[in-house]
């Protein structure tokens, strides 16, 4: 009996022990890899580094990077060490095998590893090697992309191997073109057809040069592939144009289409149209004042909000100003231009003269990648989508409510619209309260796109009745087309006229356009505009 006991606490005290060795083993083998590498020879380093890539020790990444970035390094007592901080005096430092935190010691106690540009550039198409191998995709991507251009004779031959193992399509085509360029600086005719059609900037470096060399056959092929690229460029760069054109003027159609409504139904050119965007804008300002670090819900709040502040500003100017000017245009609107002045005044003066910056949430930054050459910007692609959104809500308005039967009633005949019962009074006051909250959105969605000032709503009110008067007073599906085309007509001016001449030249062709069609493009109908 005793001796069974002692068998089976010998066996319980050797399995610890026996898994106590392997880590033993292995500490020991990666200082023989860091030792390696702390060395005065640079070529006996470039050798420690690849033996340090094939080791396929977990922490060889790690190590690869902090040698990279200058944060590898020895201390005194032999440990080797990465530090975290290289600012002050004493430095904050980590084991470089265990990565268990050392506390802080003095940089005079460390004695950091050097390495030249040729081990920078070997260490980083190592770390991409290394990365290639990763579970996570999307750091495979990044390592993918890193290698265009960086391929040498001796990153080829594992690449092919990478590549017969690689599930994922983005990461195979970027290796092949990869390989491609490494061939094709080899002088390898054979491989400007797999560079055919790629539009990324380091494929059309390559080919450049090859397009430039001495060997007449490689260069007739390279520069054939260059023209065909720069076609398919040409078609990308029109393609950004008119994306930037259609989210420019998705923001005039926001900022128009209110516009539009009461300018039609009460015929008030609304000069404080403008402040009542740049109301929207600072709603959305200050929800992100009132709800710090949460950008989305703060955006998503400001849209009732915002549409709510400006209506509540329309309805005052109307009550307080317009109502008492009816019929007497040019007096309404120098009324609503000296509103204008007070309301930026007011905002100088409470809040500050100075812009203010509005966070976008997360879900609204970055781009989507179409192509190499083409990328659509989130924020521009949700302004877009919000302003088709605010345009079907005031057609179904219009077309499906009480209130948007009365409206077109009074805007096509005010006087028999009285005499069938429509308060016009009433008609008067939601229509600017609708007006006006909907240049509060175009305020929410100017937000995203530029600062917030004082002096946002007069960058866009002249802009916002050309849209009105091309489109045809009082037409939705006028304004939205005419604000769409008036944004891509801007966006094409622009590069080659500037955006001054630009502007200019979209006013003259307006005036000689409403010299021919007096009424714009959707004309309205009834007894009243037809009179």
């Amino acid at each position: 009996m005793r001796r069974l006991l002692l068998l089976w606490l010998l066996v319980l005290l050797a399995l610890p022990l026996g898994a106590q060795a392997q880590p033993a083993a292995d500490d020991a083998a990666a200082i023989e890899l860091l030792e390696a590498l702390d060395v005065d020879s640079f070529p006996a380093k470039g050798r420690a580094i690849e033996v340090i890539v094939a080791s396929d020790d977990e922490r060889a990444r790690g190590w690869l990077q902090a040698l990279l970035d200058g944060r590898l390094q020895r201390a005194d007592d032999g440990r080797f060490v990465v530090v975290l901080d290289n600012r002050g005096r004493d430095w904050p430092v980590e084991d470089a095998l265990t990565g268990e935190a050392l506390g802080e010691m003095s940089r005079r106690d460390l004695d950091r590893i050097g390495i030249n540009n040729a081990l920078r550039n070997q260490l980083r198409s190592a770390i991409a090697v290394v990365d290639l191998y990763s579970a996570d995709l999307a750091l495979r991507r990044a390592s993918a992309e890193r290698l265009l251009g960086e391929v040498d004779v001796d990153l080829a031959g594992p690449l092919a191997e990478v590549i017969e193992g690689e599930e994922d399509a983005r990461v195979r085509r970027r290796l092949l073109q990869a390989l491609a360029i490494h061939r094709l600086e080899q002088g390898e005719v054979a491989a400007v057809a797999d560079l055919e059609g790629s539009l990324h900037s380091r494929v059309r470096v390559a080919l450049n040069q090859a397009a430039n060399g001495d060997d007449p056959m490689l260069a007739d092929a390279a520069r054939n592939a260059l023209n065909q690229i720069e076609q398919m460029l040409k078609v990308n760069r029109a393609a950004e144009t008119l994306y930037f054109g259609l989210s420019l003027g998705s923001v005039l159609v926001l900022a128009a289409i209110g516009l539009a409504i009461t300018f039609g139904v009460m015929g008030v050119i609304n000069m404080a149209h403008g402040e009542l965007i740049m109301l929207g804008a600072y709603t959305t300002w200050m929800m992100q004042q009132l709800l710090p670090g949460q950008p989305g819900l703060a955006l998503v709040l400001s849209v009732p909000a915002g549409f709510l502040v400006a209506a509540l500003a329309g309805i005052a100017i109307e009550r307080g100003v317009i109502q008492f000017l009816k019929g007497r245009p040019l007096e309404t609107l120098l009324a609503t231009f000296g509103i204008s002045l007070i309301l930026q005044q007011l905002v100088r003066t409470l809040i500050s003269p100075q812009n203010r910056t509005v966070v976008s949430p997360e879900w609204m930054s970055g781009s989507i990648a179409v192509n190499d050459a083409l990328s659509l910007t989130l924020n521009r692609l949700v302004v877009i989508a919000f302003a088709l959104a605010v345009f079907a809500a005031l057609v179904l308005i219009m077309r499906r409510t009480r209130l948007g039967l009365e409206v077109r009633a009074v805007t096509q005949n005010r006087a028999m619209a009285r005499s069938m019962g429509i308060r016009a009074t009433r008609v008067d006051i939601l229509t600017f309260a609708l007006g006006s909250g909907v240049a509060g959105l175009a305020g929410v969605a100017l937000s995203q796109l530029t600062n917030v000032g004082p002096n946002l709503g007069q960058s866009y009110i002249i802009d916002s009745f050309m849209v009105v008067v091309f489109g045809g007073v009082g037409n939705l599906w006028g304004t939205l087309v005419a604000g769409l085309s008036l944004g891509v007509i801007n966006q094409v001016l622009e590069p080659w006229a500037g955006a001054v001449l630009a502007k200019i030249i979209v006013l003259v062709f307006i005036i000689l356009f409403i010299q021919k069609r007096p009424r714009g493009l959707f004309p309205q109908k009834g007894r009243a505009a037809e009179g």
